[in-house]
């Protein structure tokens, strides 16, 4: 059986009901999904090991 997905909007993203932010959402088997709210349809899932290496490089602000 397929359960909704829950999005949580992103605490940067300025919060409202605005379509300018990023959405995070966890499923069974430590899958992490994110999306951009103003495409709801298109997302990227992964884990949170390389999440967690994309965000540190992010942070960086090398490359």
């Amino acid at each position: 059986m397929n359960q909704a997905i829950r999005w949580q909007k992103s605490s940067f993203s300025g919060g409202g009901d605005g379509n300018t932010c990023v959405e995070l959402a966890t499923t069974g088997a430590q899958l992490v999904h994110l999306r951009e709210s103003d495409t709801p349809t298109t997302h990227l899932t992964t884990t949170p090991v390389p999440l967690a290496h994309l965000l540190r490089h992010i942070k960086s602000g090398r490359g």
